[in-house]
């Protein structure tokens, strides 16, 4: 099947790969890890999330932070907003993209959110009601849609109405979040044939992550049916608070390395990538997941 000639990579590691840090960064450590990632050639970075820093003390600074970004005019730095509160925060601070959310999963919602899955389209309702007032670019977010840590399997019905009627209440692109990391390649092609059928695929995105060690592969499937959007986060950095056992976001530089050698073309520089993994794991005191990564300094050991 034909493949994409090019790809936008979205990288989320200042928001998704730091939110479960133990150890809390400075605002100016994090604006210069989004800094560092801007000069890769990433396009869409997630710089973090307007939420309130009793959940996730990480983002506790959202509003200095963005205010203290260094801003290239050809990268987008959305954030994520669990409601308008959230929402009033980030456009007093000049934030141009927003990303909400939503689960597949009726016990994962009320984990992650504590509501219901009505309850967060409720919230999400508002939230892009204003924002859409407000000429912003929004994104959705729609996690557990290869399995919960609850409940296991989620209905593949559910999940192409949960993207429908996130699309409907305003978002221009949906997330599909595989949160635990259990997808298949096979199972990924049936949710993703499923969901063409209601929708373009031009307007969905993929979000894997790699406990299993199925990303890429989910990744390629992905690609082959259509998507041209792909989430990750350098040096592999993530994982879920409320999803135990999921390990983090597939690797950046990893996805990176495969997309290259596919000949798609992203606009990104991959030895830069790698520093700047490298350098915000320094940092962290803990190692690169990123298997890219790890073979780039084997040879440079050699």
């Amino acid at each position: 099947m034909k493949l994409p000639e090019s790809v936008r990579l979205v990288e989320v590691g200042p928001r998704d790969g730091l939110q479960n840090q133990p150890q809390v960064l400075s605002t100016a450590l994090k604006a210069e890890f989004i800094r560092r990632l801007a000069q890769t050639g990433l396009t869409t970075i997630e710089a973090i999330a307007f939420v309130s820093p009793r959940w996730i003390p990480q983002m506790a600074d959202h509003a200095a932070l963005f205010a203290s970004l260094e801003k290239k005019p050809q990268v987008t730095y959305p954030v994520l907003v669990p409601n308008v509160q959230g929402l009033e925060a980030a456009l007093a601070v000049g934030v141009k993209d927003i990303a909400v959310f939503v689960a597949a999963s009726e016990t994962f919602s009320r984990k992650n959110t504590n509501c219901s899955i009505g309850e967060s389209l409720e919230r999400v309702a508002a939230v892009t009601e204003k924002a859409k007032s407000h000429a912003l670019g929004i994104r959705g977010y729609l996690s557990c849609v290869a399995g919960c840590p609850y409940e296991g399997k989620v209905a593949t019905k559910k999940v192409v109405q949960l993207a429908e009627t996130m699309l409907a209440l305003g978002c221009d692109e949906v997330s599909l979040g595989d949160t635990i990391g259990v997808g298949t390649p096979q199972q990924i092609e049936d949710l993703l044939r499923a969901i063409s059928q209601q929708m373009s695929l031009s307007r969905v995105a993929v979000h894997f992550h790699d406990t299993y060690g199925q990303a890429l592969a989910n990744i390629l499937v992905a690609l082959q049916c259509g998507v041209r959007v792909i989430d990750s986060a350098v040096a592999g950095l993530g994982g879920c608070p409320y999803a135990k056992g999921a390990s983090g976001n597939v690797a950046s530089e990893d996805v990176l390395y495969f997309l290259n050698g596919l000949g798609i073309h992203t606009g990104v520089n991959l030895p830069a990538l790698v520093r700047v993994g490298r350098w915000i794991c320094d940092i962290l005191g803990q190692p690169v997941m990123s298997k890219v990564s790890v073979a780039f300094q084997g040879m440079e050991d050699t």
